[in-house]
């Protein structure tokens, strides 16, 4: 199907795609999509079991994105712990601690991306 999409595209047009494959965390890891990398997002709306529940997203994906982090003080969730369960599935899976809302990790994340598109080819993948 991303084949297809793509072929529509003209691809000098963009530098960069994500493709967000909807559904539980199982999905992400059932499908080879093309991606040249695999992130995570995690809301803390969740829950810091996720990681252990859902072995797979994790094992295959660079990078977590914990978002909604503006949420803590009114949901039961434990940010170490979290964190924690991510690293025994991915010991070397990098973390973003973002909220749209208020912007908190946003630069820290968009500075991960270009330094992961620098040097490379228009029209790497991501999911």
């Amino acid at each position: 199907m991303i084949d297809r999409a793509l072929e529509a595209w003209k691809n000098d047009t963009f530098d960069l795609l994500f493709i967000e494959n909807v559904g539980n965390l199982v999905c992400p890891t059932s499908y080879d999509l093309g991606e040249e990398y695999k992130i995570v997002l995690l809301s803390v709306t969740e829950g810091e079991d996720k990681p252990l529940k859902y072995p797979g997203a994790f094992f295959k994906s660079r990078a977590m994105i914990l978002n909604k982090i503006d949420l803590l003080p009114y949901v039961p969730f434990d940010m170490q712990a979290a964190r924690a369960n991510a690293r025994r599935i991915h010991p070397e899976i990098e973390i973003f601690e973002t909220s749209c809302l208020t912007g908190a990790g946003i630069p820290e994340w968009l500075s991960w991306i270009h330094r992961q598109l620098a040097g490379r080819d228009a029209g790497v993948l991501l999911s």
